[in-house]
Formats: C-alpha cells, sequence, structure tokens
C-alpha cells in the first residue's frame, strides 16, 4: 500500500496517526476502513433480485416540493439552499459556492423534479466543489455551464480529478486534494476534503482511479460538513474530533435499498442520522433523494423514514428537511 497527498497543498492537525490517502498496487484509491470493490456478480444479483417494494414504488406519485426563487443569489446574506440531488449553493462569509452542479438528466437517467432556477442565472461564483467523478454529481454540460458563467472561479476536487475538469470546462484554476489536505483559499474561508466511504468510475476500465471525498467549510464563525456519497464509517466521529462545532451536516439519505448491496456507498436514513450524531452536527439536512431514481426504495421512502426517526427523538441535532430551492438562512 502506498500514501500519497498533493505536495502543493497543506495537510491537517488530526488527533490521530495518518500517512496519507491509500492507493493500491494497482494505482487504485482505497477506502481505508471498508475495502471493497463491487463485483458483477453483486451487481447481477442486485439487478435480477425481487425488489419487495416493488409494486409500492411503482404505484408511488409523490414528489419532493420545489420553491421557484432566485432571491438567494442577488442577495449578500450567508444560506444555504438545496437545488436538488447533491447539488447546493452555499454562501459562507460572503464566499459563493456551488457543490457537484447536475442540472438536466443524466445519461439513462432522468430527473424527476425540475431544477428550481434558471442554472444559466448562477454566477458570481468563487468556488466550484466536484466530490468525485460519478454522473450525478459531476455533470459535463452543467460544468460547461458553469464555467461560461463563472470564467474566474476556482474548482476544487479529489486527486486526479484535474484532467476531467479542465477538459469540461477549460479553467486552469483546479485544485486537487488528498483526504484531510487543505484546499489554497482567499482569507475569507477555509474549505478540507476529507475521507467518504465511496469509489469512483466513468469508464470500463477507470475504477478508483479518481479520488472521492467529503468536503468541510468554515467561515463566518460557522462549519458546514458536506458528506457527498458514503457509506456509514468511522469517519464520521473523526470529523467531530477534529471539528467539535460542526454547525451544519448535509448527508444523503437515499439511493439505500438493498441495504446489503447499496451500504457500501450510501448511508441510509438510519445511518445518515448516527453519523450526524457521531459528529455531534447541531443541524442535519438531507440530501441525495427525490431528485433521480438509483435504487429499490421508492422515492418518497427515505424523508417518510427520516421524519419517522425525528418523531422517535433519534437525532441529536435539528432536522432540516427543506425544499429544493428553499433558502435556508445560516
Amino acid at each position: 500500500m502506498e500514501y500519497v497527498q498533493n505536495p502543493a497543498l497543506p495537510g491537517m492537525q488530526l488527533p490521530f496517526e495518518w500517512k496519507g490517502t491509500p492507493v493500491d498496487d494497482h494505482g487504485r484509491f482505497v477506502n481505508y476502513e471498508f475495502p471493497h470493490r463491487y463485483s458483477l456478480m453483486e451487481v447481477l444479483k442486485w439487478k435480477f433480485q425481487r425488489n419487495p417494494q416493488k409494486a409500492e414504488k411503482q404505484a408511488e406519485i409523490w414528489h419532493p416540493p420545489v420553491e421557484h426563487d432566485e432571491s438567494f443569489i442577488h442577495s449578500k446574506d450567508d444560506c444555504i439552499v438545496w437545488l436538488g440531488h447533491a447539488t447546493f449553493f452555499i454562501r459562507l462569509g460572503g464566499v459563493n459556492i456551488l457543490i457537484d452542479p447536475v442540472f438536466y438528466n443524466i445519461p439513462l437517467i432522468k430527473r424527476y423534479v425540475p431544477f428550481p432556477i434558471d442554472p444559466g442565472h448562477l454566477t458570481g461564483l468563487d468556488y466550484v466543489l466536484i466530490s468525485h467523478n460519478h454522473l450525478d454529481h459531476c455533470d459535463k454540460h452543467s460544468l460547461q455551464l458553469v464555467a461560461k458563467q463563472n470564467p474566474d472561479a476556482t474548482y476544487l476536487s479529489g486527486l486526479k480529478m484535474e484532467g476531467l475538469l479542465s477538459g469540461f470546462t477549460g479553467s486552469e484554476k483546479i485544485q486537487t486534494a488528498g483526504w484531510y489536505q487543505q484546499y489554497q483559499t482567499d482569507e475569507r474561508i477555509r474549505i478540507y476534503y476529507l475521507p467518504a466511504r465511496h469509489w469512483t468510475k466513468r469508464g470500463l476500465r477507470d475504477e478508483n482511479t479518481q479520488l472521492w471525498g467529503a468536503y468541510v467549510l468554515q467561515a463566518g464563525g460557522k462549519t458546514i460538513y458536506f458528506a457527498a456519497d458514503s457509506g456509514y464509517g468511522s469517519h464520521f466521529a473523526d470529523a467531530g474530533r477534529i471539528f467539535p462545532e460542526i454547525d451544519y451536516c448535509i448527508i444523503g439519505i437515499g439511493a439505500y435499498k438493498p441495504e446489503w448491496f447499496m451500504s457500501q456507498s450510501h448511508v441510509s436514513p438510519a445511518n445518515a442520522v448516527k453519523g450526524a450524531n457521531d459528529m455531534h452536527a447541531r443541524v442535519m439536512i438531507p440530501m441525495h433523494y427525490g431528485t433521480f431514481d438509483l435504487a429499490d426504495e421508492p422515492m418518497g421512502d427515505p424523508i417518510r423514514v427520516l421524519h419517522e426517526l425525528e418523531r422517535q427523538g433519534s437525532i441529536n441535532g435539528r432536522l432540516e428537511s427543506r425544499k429544493i430551492g428553499e433558502k435556508l438562512p445560516v
């Protein structure tokens, strides 16, 4: 096993030993706690097994509520706005950030709810964060539009992502980090790249050749954790050790069934709650549901389960399950 990082970026002061981002003998990044690669047999088993919620899923007509209000773009107030799936606009310390922009359908998968605003109006962006290379997080056509409308934006992603992002955006302002590294940003904000339990793949033979990860944003006296795509693991508690005052934990709850298969990549609503509690987050913000149909559960299942967990008192912090496009002041 080899351990790598970007020598141009600083590492973080950690309360535990860290050698760097692990890479196997074939040059592929590795989940350090749960090393795993999906086999063809696992994929086929999932695709051909019976879905016990199939009839419920086919009958469901639920869609997440959408608010079509662009006023947050022109405001100067710090805010978090969920734009569907894992796409977020965040203004923190006066800095404009867009995370995992996906505005349209993705190959073979349609978007079930419209993007809440005209994406061409997303201008004035300082930073664009791309958590990993999967099509529902890193979309060529969305990034081309972002680059056209924001020629001065800086792109922040994981190791080995620079070629892909440069090809999509034409930008030379790209930084790629290993886990537990800090990006070079202006003095108004600090942005860190942290581990997630996931994987990457865009082609036939490129599995895990580009890194995946989560983000922590700090500015204006606030700390925001963006979990990206991740299965459950000790990295959530580790984030809470490193950042003892996490104000907002943005974490996925969807694409989690069947759990024997999906748990390697995505947390269930229950494990999302566990992850947010592990890091002692003051506010939990759910994402990664209701926009694309990626797994066996009905589209509305994750948020219904999450609200039931809230009613049971399972969430230690406050739950903020906002409409798509609705502004959450921070």
